[in-house]
């Protein structure tokens, strides 16, 4: 049986294998720093989980931007391959759509990889409306 449920702050570095699927080239020791920088920034992560194995994450964040309100933005959502095409995409999301309204949320925006067309093609079939292209500078 699935289930889908916050990750205790805690815990979060049980993520970190998922992670490393999304991102080889990050270490473990800098993304365990990042995770607990995060955490102090308000990041919160789901996580799916089949029985007490964890096979899908996605991060959380509740922002307030001034041209949207309060929202939420889901962030590097990854299921692990062998549970992908069952829905659970779907069904996390719909759980991360109910907190957001528990929480106030008037929307969700997130960041997709211009080159990850199956993300795309994920996120249109949630109904997200490309708005804006996202760019970055190497300080």
């Amino acid at each position: 049986m699935i289930t889908i449920e916050l990750i205790d702050n805690k815990k979060i570095n049980s993520i970190i294998p998922l992670l490393k699927i999304l991102n080889t080239s990050i270490s473990e020791e800098t993304l365990e720093e990042r995770l607990s920088d995060m955490i102090k920034e308000g990041y919160q992560c789901v996580g799916a989980f089949d029985n007490d194995k964890l096979i899908g994450i996605c991060g959380l964040w509740i922002l307030t931007k001034y041209y949207v309100g309060k929202h939420i933005e889901p962030d590097n959502m990854m299921i692990l391959p062998e549970y992908q095409n069952q829905k659970i995409g779907s069904k996390m999301m719909q759980w991360i759509y109910g907190y957001a309204k528990n929480n106030d949320c008037v929307a969700s925006e997130l960041n997709c990889y211009i080159n990850n067309k199956a993300a795309h093609n994920f996120w249109e079939k949630e109904s997200y409306k490309v708005i804006a292209l996202h760019f970055q500078k190497d300080l």
